[in-house]
């Protein structure tokens, strides 16, 4: 294992056409990459300012010793939008179709942010298809603890460079201002909890980074108490993308769980 930071993959991680596939699941034409041999490894990234290529360092490292799914989810990357609500329910709808197409097997899965809620949600809904879940900063969400106005002044304004670059993938850019509109009052009217959390059969590590400002500690805690088999990991002085800031300390975590 590498110590300190670890450079950035040379692979374009979501826009790879030597690693590309489509598959049209439910209303929307949904963009997938497979890396690498062995059982089974789906990847989630984040939502709105997600993509898979954030996921990098984790898919060089998994992509060793499984094979691993590597999917833009609706409205990310070279996905489309679809007419459909964005939910949790229907982003899992979309992992599903993807693992049955990819394999026979049954997948671990490994989700971050908005990956990881949808991880929770395929878990609860298709227990049979999710042998172990790995959750990285997604816990309880209670309606209303945070405020959902991601515009594109925002957005841009944070990481312009980013935002072009991911317009530029997209198949339908011109809907983009209307998917934020519909993806913030969808996070706006969200309840996660027990009914959802209480239903995933497969051992779940549950991890964040201590300092994680969106998914805060209590919240993590209280799903880790909620998921039956659950595991916890928290990285200490980490933010949201802890695999980011301290991927060693994430990894030294993933390892065990997935043996």
């Amino acid at each position: 294992m590498h110590s300190g930071t670890m450079p950035a993959s040379e692979i374009p991680y979501g826009n790879n056409p030597k690693a590309g596939h489509y598959l049209q699941t439910g209303d929307a034409r949904i963009y997938y990459e497979l890396y690498g041999k062995g059982k089974p490894l789906v990847i989630l990234h984040g939502g709105i300012v997600g993509s898979t290529y954030e996921m990098g360092q984790l898919i060089d490292s998994l992509s060793k010793r499984h094979q691993v799914i590597a999917i833009s989810t609706r409205g990310h990357g070279k996905s489309e939008m679809g007419k459909d609500r964005p939910t949790y329910q229907r982003k899992a709808e979309d992992v599903h179709a993807i693992i049955n197409a990819v394999t026979k097997d049954s997948a671990t899965v490994l989700g971050f942010s908005d990956g990881a809620y949808t991880g929770y949600f395929l878990a609860a809904m298709h227990p049979e298809k999710v042998r172990k879940l790995i959750a990285i900063g997604a816990g309880e969400w209670k309606q209303g603890f945070r405020t959902f106005n991601n515009t594109r002044e925002i957005l841009f304004g944070m990481d312009s460079l980013y935002f072009n670059q991911q317009l530029e993938l997209s198949p339908e850019p011109r809907r983009f201002d209307e998917w934020l509109s519909t993806m913030n009052k969808y996070y706006s009217s969200l309840n996660i909890g027990k009914e959802t959390l209480g239903k995933i059969q497969c051992p779940v590590l549950v991890m964040a980074g201590e300092k994680d400002q969106n998914a805060p500690l209590e919240t993590v805690l209280a799903a880790y108490k909620m998921i039956p088999r659950a595991q916890l990991g928290i990285i200490p002085n980490a933010p949201h993308p802890a695999f980011l800031v301290n991927f060693p300390a994430v990894w030294g975590s993933i390892l065990p769980f997935l043996n």
